[in-house]
């Protein structure tokens, strides 16, 4: 799908390459997007066709011509992605990311930037392309807490526009696995998402802020209540939601403090979710978008590769 929005002339393209998904936007070089192009050939969905066709189609949908070059984020740069960009160890500075970037071989100018690692035997720890939305939504001088919901959330303290530690949360997957692989596949209807506000979501927050090493006996206690008539199953998706964000946001908020700015990068009723969370534990939260964070972060870091184009 493409949309144009502009006759400004292109300066590059900006690519969200993840494990399953693709955007694109052909940029100019005050930051207006031109174009956009997206679909579902992600990392994964490139293992078996590869990643210089896929990319070659989007290119013609934005209608990019062959000398506009290309910036890519995320999981293109994987090990096991089109080229690895290999990562830049903390505490790295984000406005130096661009010199982490590295050149595909393949046609046009084509680079790909790097994640980050935490590269420390007591909390190791990597992210790829949510560095570039870090990038996207900080000032040089930022000091705080950034905060990005998701399958793997990632909690990072920044100081100066250093990352200088940072944690990820399989929350998102362990919802998925628990409430399909469990026994609380009994307690969760299927398709629930867990993305519903109200009582369910609330009381699973407060049971697990109440008593943050509790979740493993509070997981069972889902089924239990409902066993015992005290629940519904339709409650169970919000209330395993509460209790699992709600765990993740203890142990974060035991980890990095409250008392900093926390920037929260988030879509959709996830990012709701959260900011409703965050609140409730007592952080002055500040919501940006999650689409537009990894755009700003590429156009920020492509000025400081191709600074004669804008």
């Amino acid at each position: 799908m493409t949309a144009v929005y502009s006759s400004a002339a292109p300066a590059f393209v900006a690519v969200d390459w993840g494990t399953s998904s693709f955007r694109a936007w052909l940029m100019a070089g005050d930051g207006t997007e031109l174009a956009e192009s997206r679909g579902g050939e992600g990392m994964l969905h490139c293992a078996t066709s590869g990643f210089a066709p896929v990319l070659a189609d989007h290119l013609a949908k934005l209608g990019a011509s062959a000398d506009v070059p290309v910036l890519i984020c995320g999981m293109a740069g994987a090990r096991q992605g089109w080229a690895e960009a290999p990562y830049l160890h903390t505490p790295t500075r984000l406005d130096a990311l661009h010199a982490g970037a590295i050149r595909v071989a393949t046609d046009g100018d084509v680079r790909i930037l790097p994640g980050l690692a935490q590269a420390r035997p007591d909390q190791p720890d990597v992210m790829r392309g949510e560095e570039t939305q870090l990038l996207g939504v900080t000032e040089p001088d930022f000091s705080g807490i950034v905060c990005i919901p998701g399958t793997h959330s990632k909690w990072i303290r920044i100081d100066a526009g250093a990352v200088i530690d940072f944690a990820t949360y399989m929350t998102g997957e362990l919802f998925a696995v628990i409430s399909q692989h469990s026994i609380l596949v009994h307690a969760v209807e299927p398709g629930g998402s867990g993305a519903e506000d109200g009582g369910p979501f609330r009381a699973g927050l407060a049971s697990i802020l109440a008593a943050p090493t509790s979740l493993t006996s509070a997981l069972f206690r889902l089924r239990a209540a409902q066993l015992l008539g005290f629940e519904q199953r339709s409650d169970g998706a919000a209330r395993l939601s509460g209790l699992l964000i709600g765990a993740e946001i203890a142990d974060a908020r035991a980890r990095f403090g409250a008392e900093l700015p926390l920037r929260l990068i988030g879509a959709g009723r996830l990012g709701q979710l959260y900011r409703e969370a965050l609140a409730v534990t007592g952080f002055d939260v500040n919501e940006c978008d999650a689409e537009q964070a990894s755009r700003r972060g590429l156009i920020k870091a492509a000025r400081q590769i191709w600074g004669a184009r804008f």
